[in-house]
C-alpha cells in the first residue's frame, strides 16, 4: 500500500495560477531553485518569514498558500 504524501502548502498551485516559474520565485525570494522545488513538492516547507515573503511576491494572502485541514 503506497503512502500518500501530505500536502501542507499550495505554492505550486499558486505559481501556476499566477503563471510564474519556480526559477522566478527563487530569484524574487533570494533562495535556491532547489529550495523552491522542495516546497512545491512538499518535501520541505518554507519558514514562516519566507512564507510571508512568498505571499508578498505573489501578491496573495498567506492563507492562500496553505492547505486547510477542512474538507
Amino acid at each position: 500500500m503506497a503512502t500518500q504524501k501530505r500536502r501542507f502548502n499550495r505554492i505550486k498551485i499558486v505559481l501556476i495560477e499566477k503563471e510564474k516559474s519556480n526559477i522566478w520565485l527563487a530569484e524574487q525570494v533570494g533562495v535556491s531553485k532547489a529550495a523552491v522545488s522542495k516546497w512545491c513538492t512538499n518535501d520541505n516547507q518554507p519558514t514562516v518569514e519566507t512564507l510571508f515573503k512568498i505571499a508578498e511576491v505573489l501578491d496573495v494572502e498567506v492563507c492562500e498558500l496553505l492547505v486547510t485541514g477542512k474538507k
